[in-house]
């Protein structure tokens, strides 16, 4: 068998020629249309799986035989992942959410005839969204309303849905419902495959200040959704979606961190001359850049050895968070606005296409999206650290 470091290089080496042989080239001048950036997601994620560099992170095995490239290691996917961005390739925005949420929540949680069921629809480009966050229960997941009542074999589901990311292009959902209203919040959530053509299920675009549409709002009125589409026991669904979450801030976020680190040459090259404290402010941020992969790489090493705790997952979300925040303001100072608000914007800012303010605000999302900020370092302040729970105000007498 050969040393790590060999197979690791031997690997490298591999994915670079494929890549110059495969990446799409002039991809971002195809993201000034919907449609265009739909046809090249679509496209890139086919080729992708055809190489078998799409899935790493899933097993080596399926129901009916061996996943395309899956079965990779931990340190063979941070070689693909610094590949992918090394090579200035698109990410796989559209697949996102199916590749990573949904996979990682199935091979977790669902039954053997559920995996057969939908994992082969995601590597022929199934699109998934979620349906979690609710107008007045964002950070605060748990005060969820959507409501979702058994009657016999399936549930009847009335509600409404926010922020899902890209939903109005979605085939299936990843949908937290609330079952019952006794006890804990948590206690009464219930986690459930949507399939976004049943009848009852309405998907609307949410056109952003910069012109995105990268999101879209759930409207669920009277949603039949089977019993057999239920992850986990009724009830369980706050641990089923600490799962999903929690493939969001390890995989994931190893994948941005390590696109963030192969981006920053983008802000090195907007440098002209030697502006007095611009290369200071870029080593800061490179070694930022390099603690926040560090740190993803870390948890998932944690995590695949059974050792991760508690708050572990919150530190990642939060470091990447602040990271990204600075990442994009760097770029916002060194580039400019970019491409103004009149011109389409589609999916992407300054990484993508060159539109740092697009980048920038989008930045604040990650503050938000998965449990706030706030929410995250009293996970890590009481559950990691056991430092006492603030003292709740009461007000009159």
């Amino acid at each position: 068998m050969p040393e790590p470091y060999d197979h690791l290089d031997t690997l490298r080496q591999t994915l670079r020629a494929w890549l110059a042989a495969n990446a799409p080239a002039d991809w971002r001048e195809t993201c000034t249309s919907h449609d265009g950036f739909l046809a090249l997601q679509r496209k890139w994620f086919t080729t992708l799986i055809e190489g078998g560099w799409a899935i790493p992170h899933w097993p080596a095995q399926g129901p009916h035989g061996a996943w395309p490239g899956g079965g990779r290691g931990l340190a063979e996917q941070k070689v693909i992942y610094e590949e992918l961005a090394r090579a200035d390739t698109p990410r796989l925005i559209l697949t996102f959410v199916s590749t990573y949420h949904a996979a990682c929540t199935l091979f977790e949680w669902a039954t053997p005839e559920q995996q057969a069921k939908y994992l082969p629809g995601i590597l022929a480009g199934e699109i998934w969204c979620q349906g979690f966050s609710e107008p007045g229960a964002g950070s605060d997941l748990a005060s969820l309303r959507t409501r979702a009542e058994l009657r016999g074999d399936h549930y009847v589901v009335n509600g409404q849905k926010l922020w899902s990311t890209m939903g109005q292009f979605a085939d299936k959902c990843l949908l937290l419902v609330r079952t019952s209203s006794e006890g804990a919040k948590q206690a009464g959530l219930t986690y459930l495959l949507l399939d976004m053509k049943a009848k009852g299920v309405t998907a609307r675009p949410i056109h952003q200040i910069h012109g995105d549409e990268e999101f879209a709002e759930l409207f669920l009125d009277d949603v039949h959704v089977p019993v057999a589409d239920r992850l986990g026991a009724e009830g369980q669904g706050w641990a089923v979606a600490q799962s999903t979450l929690s493939s969001e801030r390890g995989l994931t976020l190893l994948e941005l961190s390590a696109r963030m680190r192969g981006s920053l040459w983008r802000l090195v090259e907007l440098v002209g001359g030697d502006e007095p404290g611009v290369l200071r402010d870029l080593g800061r941020l490179a070694t930022r850049i390099d603690a926040a992969q560090a740190l993803a790489d870390q948890f998932l090493a944690k995590r695949i050895a059974g050792e991760e705790a508690v708050g572990d997952a919150s530190l990642v979300k939060l470091m990447y968070a602040r990271t990204l925040r600075e990442f994009t303001s760097m770029g916002l100072r060194l580039g400019g606005i970019g491409q103004q608000y009149h011109e389409p914007i589609v999916f992407g800012g300054g990484m993508e296409t060159g539109n740092w303010m697009a980048d920038f605000m989008n930045s604040y999302a990650w503050t938000i999206a998965g449990g706030s900020d706030e929410v995250q370092r009293n996970i890590i302040a009481e559950r990691m650290l056991e430092m006492p729970r603030e003292p709740k105000s009461w007000v009159g007498a």
